[in-house]
């Protein structure tokens, strides 16, 4: 039940926010035990000037390429399991669509089972299956 918002500077193409899309989801699916279908982002492009991203801490460098990925997520995950996620959606994301591992932030915060309703303002979470 994750939910992301995908941050950048404006200008993508469809296909380069497709394949953050479809990499990201995957590093979740592979590292994270997500099933396939619990895919729910939301992009937000921006100005450059309404992007404000230091360009060297914790970083040996940022460039304007910087895509920030932050995570709502219901399950709390263990230190490793996070690790292991970081690097798979670094590495899924150098592949497709080829951002530099200097150029993405990830960022998870948890939240409960009550904290979401999918729909109809049901706490579906908390119902029975």
């Amino acid at each position: 039940m994750p939910f992301t918002r995908i941050s950048l500077l404006e200008g993508r193409s469809p296909d380069y926010l497709k394949a953050i899309s479809d990499s990201f989801h995957q590093a979740m699916v592979d590292s994270f035990n997500v099933p396939p279908t619990d895919k729910f982002q939301a992009f937000h492009q921006h100005r450059a000037n309404e992007l404000i991203i230091d360009p060297t801490y914790f970083s040996k460098g940022r460039s304007a390429d910087c895509v920030i990925f932050t995570i709502t997520i219901g399950k709390p995950r263990d230190t490793a399991t996070k690790q292991a996620f970081y690097r798979r959606a670094v590495e899924l994301l150098g592949k497709s669509p080829g951002i530099r591992p200097e150029d993405i932030m990830i960022v998870i915060s948890t939240s409960t089972r009550e904290d979401w309703s999918f729909s109809n303002g049901d706490i579906q979470m908390l119902e029975p299956a």
